[in-house]
């Protein structure tokens, strides 16, 4: 049985002193929690060691702040209308229109001679009338004129008397008027007028920020035992087990975070008015008008006339003893009245001028009208954190009665199915002989501090853990 288990253990079949166990314990009482001062209650066949219960942590998260909560502020643009007016280009005038004159188209029989009796040159009546020089001649040569009939003729005897020609001016066109129109004048200006009207803008200022470090306490400074040689760190003198306390400084982590150095804002920039030349046309002289007057026309007319009469006798006969015959002779001509149709254009209304009304003359012209001005809004931006994992120590590491296998209550075939579930959990690497040798108790102590149990012996927890029965 010796070479199946060889383990220094405590069973409570063994008497042990106690002053002798006072006088062990009290080496490392003072160095960890020691429960181990007086022996656990226990039956027969069971088996006790002293074991190392590992410190118990409570791992923990923390919200750590990471980068401070700060504002930007958010540019609202000025919002603008655009708006149509109407821009003055020509003023309202007058302007007058010529109405001309109308005229008519008339004919009229003109009167050119009348109905009578009459003294021509020749016995018809398409013969020129004899002049009253004629006729005074022939009277005054004693021809009785006013008893001749008709038809009668009078011969002249003498020198031929002396004509000349004259014109005579005939209206054809009465005299009239037409309206002539002077234009308006006007004059081309430049005006400057407004297109959009003076506003402002806001730039955004963003905030600056400061990068800043901190050092965040992790996990505290600990002590830890560990094993060691010598006698003055030695724990349990039946194990043979040295162990040392070491200090394990405390851990720290160093979180980096922004902060706002100066926080955003705005600033406002002006935006100048702006104009546009314009050209508008002003009137300077409104539009007149004169009268032109028209002429009447004639016509030249053109006819003989007797200057002075030949020294000349007259007689009925067409021959004269001691005259010679001048040729002119007068005979009395029954001649019916003569017209003549003469075409004429008479004034049917004169002329004159109407006003006509000459509108405004406006263009519509796009103007942007600030309705709402720029302006700004503060957008908070929330604080950023960081999550920080701590280990917090709940209990410290101490010595503690444990139960284990030893002589009395272990088989070979406890520790073959012990090294097969190491052997699963890839910590024993020997035979499966049933003997629990180094390499089984360095497997054990492997698995112990892999899943945070207490070390220093087989307990019955570490089997019942990995699923050996007894």
């Amino acid at each position: 049985m010796n070479k199946l288990f060889k383990l220094s253990t405590l069973c409570a079949a063994v008497a042990v002193s106690s002053v002798a166990f006072a006088a062990e314990t009290t080496t490392y009482a003072t160095s960890m929690n020691d429960a181990t001062q007086t022996l656990p209650p226990a039956k027969p066949g069971q088996c006790f060691a002293k074991v190392i219960v590992p410190a118990k942590y409570k791992v923990s998260t923390e919200r750590l702040l990471a980068e401070e909560s700060s504002s930007r502020i958010e540019i609202i643009p000025a919002k603008y209308q655009t708006v149509t007016e109407q821009r003055l280009v020509s003023e309202a005038s007058t302007r007058l229109v010529t109405v001309p004159a109308k005229y008519k188209t008339v004919t009229e029989q003109m009167l050119v001679s009348n109905a009578s009796t009459s003294w021509r040159i020749a016995p018809s009546s398409n013969a020129a009338v004899a002049s009253s020089s004629l006729l005074q001649a022939a009277q005054s040569s004693g021809i009785n004129l006013d008893g001749a009939r008709p038809g009668q003729c009078f011969y002249e005897h003498a020198s031929t008397p002396k004509f000349k020609t004259e014109s005579e001016q005939v209206l054809v066109r009465e005299a009239a008027t037409r309206i002539e129109i002077i234009p308006a004048k006007y004059q081309t200006v430049t005006e400057r007028v407004l297109v959009e009207e003076e506003s402002f803008r806001l730039v955004e200022v963003p905030a600056t920020y400061e990068t800043v470090s901190e050092r965040i306490l992790v996990e505290p400074a600990k002590t830890v035992w560990k094993r060691g040689e010598g006698p003055i760190t030695r724990v349990d003198s039946t194990t043979g087990e040295i162990m040392c306390l070491v200090e394990v400084p405390a851990k720290y982590q160093t979180i980096t975070k922004r902060v706002v150095k100066t926080p955003a804002t705005t600033k406002r920039v002006a935006v100048p008015a702006r104009y546009e030349n314009r050209t508008v046309q002003k009137l300077v002289t409104p539009a007149s008008e004169r009268t032109v007057t028209i002429p009447a026309e004639y016509k030249t007319v053109t006819k003989t006339v007797k200057v002075s009469d030949g020294n000349v006798t007259w007689n009925a006969g067409s021959k004269l003893a001691g005259y010679s015959p001048t040729g002119n002779k007068i005979c009395l001509v029954q001649t019916p009245a003569e017209y003549k149709t003469v075409t004429k254009q008479v004034v049917a209304s004169p002329a004159m001028t109407r006003t006509v009304d000459i509108p405004a003359k406006y263009e519509t012209v796009s103007v942007r009208k600030l309705v709402t001005p720029a302006s700004e809004r503060v957008i908070e931006i929330p604080a950023k954190y960081t999550t920080v994992t701590k280990r917090e120590l709940v209990s410290d590491q101490g010595l503690e009665w444990r139960e284990i296998l030893c002589e009395t209550n272990t088989t070979g075939d406890v520790v073959r199915r012990l090294q097969t579930a190491l052997k699963n959990e890839g910590l024993y690497k020997g035979p499966i002989d049933g003997i629990y040798g180094p390499a089984t108790t360095s497997a054990v102590a492997s698995y112990q501090r892999k899943n945070g149990m207490a070390t220093g012996g087989l307990t019955l927890a570490t089997l019942q853990k990995l699923g050996v029965a007894l």
